[in-house]
């Protein structure tokens, strides 16, 4: 089973759609299998990270904003501003793809694990995440 998720961003930083995968991997009625995400972006990216306290969101970005800044002159890709090279960079170094198991009939997170959209770009916009779910 593939669906496609579209998911609304809010501008930089990681959105949260650990429910809409879990939905699709209810639905596709698995005991036990993987679950793979892919983004069709190259300005934005997935992760799994903790989503029991914001901070460690809030600070991942601090971290990335430090290591990729915007703006930097160094950058000759600048089509759509001067966001635009560091969100190609920031999702070079994270990733487009994940594999989570289907364990039970459910996403095989750990306690405090979700899945993330990790938006690069400042303005928010529609992202879309296939998801895979197969025995």
């Amino acid at each position: 089973m593939i669906e496609r998720l579209d998911i609304m961003t809010r501008g930089r930083g990681l959105h949260e759609i650990t429910a809409a995968v879990a939905a699709c991997v209810r639905k596709a009625g698995l005991a036990e299998g993987l679950c793979t995400l892919l983004i069709q972006h190259t300005s934005a990216s997935l992760v799994i990270q903790e989503n029991a306290d914001s901070t460690v969101r809030q600070d991942l970005e601090a971290w990335l904003d430090r290591l990729v800044p915007d703006g930097d002159p160094v950058y000759r890709h600048d089509a759509e501003g001067p966001d635009d090279m560091p969100a190609h960079v920031r999702a070079a170094l994270t990733a487009a793809s994940l594999s989570i198991p289907v364990v039970g009939g459910r996403l095989g997170l750990g306690t405090w694990q979700g899945v993330y959209v990790w938006e690069h770009r400042r303005r928010g916009r529609t992202r879309h995440v296939l998801v895979h779910v197969g025995g």
